[in-house]
């Protein structure tokens, strides 16, 4: 049995063992194992369960993770979703769709600094919908926007899925950051365009809310100043190179307290679950990543990348096509399986091909992540729609898929224009190196 046999049914096998739901990270590491001993017998094997974790868990890049995940939890904590709410309702609300667009720009704002879909859109959910329902909003939208909105926070940084793919591909999480801000803003004014124009066909489905004076506007930007600040001492700290993406993380966990307790939203005894949480968070992904350091060792010895990436170079057909199929493979894969999933599985089996063909890494990257997010809005299994359908009664699983049509439209239009336009992506890390 040749090696790439082996290593075609090692992945299978692995897929096997996630749909009968075992553990990713066990997944990772048993497939990795049973792969590693077909090859090369059970003594390497067993030495690469021994050595592969212990040196993935001993890189430094890991050390940003808890700190930005203890970041977006206390952000949770204290209210920054309520402050960012009121403040997008105040300058948009009396528009059809209004509320609808408020919910997507907090959605935004709320990704800055918490840097998960599913936190943004549970957090979210629980403040605009009822919001969006007593105004007289169709369900339908209300799911839509939140789901869609929520996707926002793994685009937006600081991101987990971007400080994952810096640490599998040994890239800067600075640069990912960075490129992830221009993306960011093109797909909040996309999901918002995607509102208007579904408004103007639907006008019942919006109704326009009460417009705000402008004291009322000044006031409520004064109540969001906490995330505004927290986002720029961050993200320009580290464009700026007066500290590291790690340095960053822990001013703005610090931050985050700081604020938290002078505004007396944060007590103790919360502080100290935010921390509990945190070593679950990161203890879960850092299991996954003592996983993959096993299955990483097994891909390389069966030779998946290579030997893919020498067939991708006998095609007869442009790197543009085999993008495509890149593409369609990846959203494929966002309907059945979890972000974190796809980007351990999928990442070192489809990096040496995008490298083969001359793509950026750091654009891969945002693309990576944005068509993941396309799979957290579609079905069949679109966990950020399960989400925001179980906190609204009022709609079904499918209508709130329905809801999410028009934004998945705009993730297309989005996907089109950075294929098109990679500059738009590399811009701001280009002003970084």
């Amino acid at each position: 049995m040749t090696s790439v046999t082996v290593g075609i049914l090692g992945v299978l096998g692995l897929l096997l063992l996630i749909a009968i739901r075992l553990p990713i990270g066990v997944a990772l590491g048993l497939a990795g194992f049973v792969g590693v001993w077909a090859l090369l017998g059970v003594d390497t094997a067993l030495y690469v369960v021994q050595t592969g974790p212990v040196e993935a868990l001993s890189s430094s890049t890991l050390s940003v993770l808890p700190l930005f995940v203890l970041m977006g939890l206390v952000s949770v904590r204290i209210g920054f979703s309520t402050g960012l709410y009121s403040a997008a309702n105040a300058f948009v609300g009396h528009r059809r769709g209004g509320l609808a667009i408020a919910s997507v720009l907090s959605c935004a704002g709320f990704g800055a600094v918490c840097g998960s879909s599913l936190a943004t859109v549970a957090t979210m959910a629980r403040v605009a919908v009822p919001e969006m329902l007593r105004f007289g909003y169709s369900p339908k939208l209300a799911a839509g926007s939140i789901g869609a909105g929520g996707t926002l926070g793994i685009l937006i940084p600081p991101s987990l899925p971007m400080i994952v793919y810096a640490v599998l591909t040994e890239n800067s999480i600075g640069q990912l950051f960075a490129a992830g801000v221009l993306p960011g803003i093109v797909a909040t004014l996309l999901y918002a365009a995607a509102i208007s124009i579904w408004m103007r066909f639907s006008p019942e489905l919006g109704p326009a809310g009460n417009r705000a004076s402008w004291k009322e506007r000044f006031a409520a930007l004064g109540r969001i100043w906490g995330v505004v600040a927290i986002f720029a001492i961050v993200m320009g700290g580290i464009m700026a190179g007066l500290f590291s993406p790690t340095e960053g993380a822990a001013v703005g966990s610090f931050s985050a307290i700081v604020l938290g307790a002078a505004q007396r939203s944060l007590s103790l005894s919360a502080l100290i679950g935010c921390l509990l949480e945190t070593i679950q968070v990161s203890a879960m992904i850092l299991f996954v990543v003592a996983g993959v350091s096993i299955f990483d060792y097994f891909v390389q010895a069966a030779q998946i990348g290579p030997q893919l990436s020498d067939f991708v170079r006998t095609l007869d057909i442009a790197p543009f096509w085999i993008m495509a199929l890149i593409i369609v493979i990846l959203i494929g894969f966002g309907m059945v399986l979890d972000t974190m999933a796809i980007l351990f599985i999928l990442t070192p089996v489809l990096y040496p091909i995008v490298m083969e063909l001359g793509y950026d890494p750091i654009w891969f990257g945002i693309l990576m992540i944005m068509l993941i997010e396309i799979g957290l809005i579609t079905p069949p299994i679109g966990m950020n729609i399960f989400v925001v359908a179980k906190m609204v009664p009022q709609v079904t699983t499918w209508g709130a898929f329905q809801g999410v049509t028009p934004f998945i439209v705009a993730d297309i239009v989005r996907i089109a224009l950075f294929l098109l336009f990679p500059g738009l992506v590399l811009f701001l890390p280009g002003l970084m190196m």
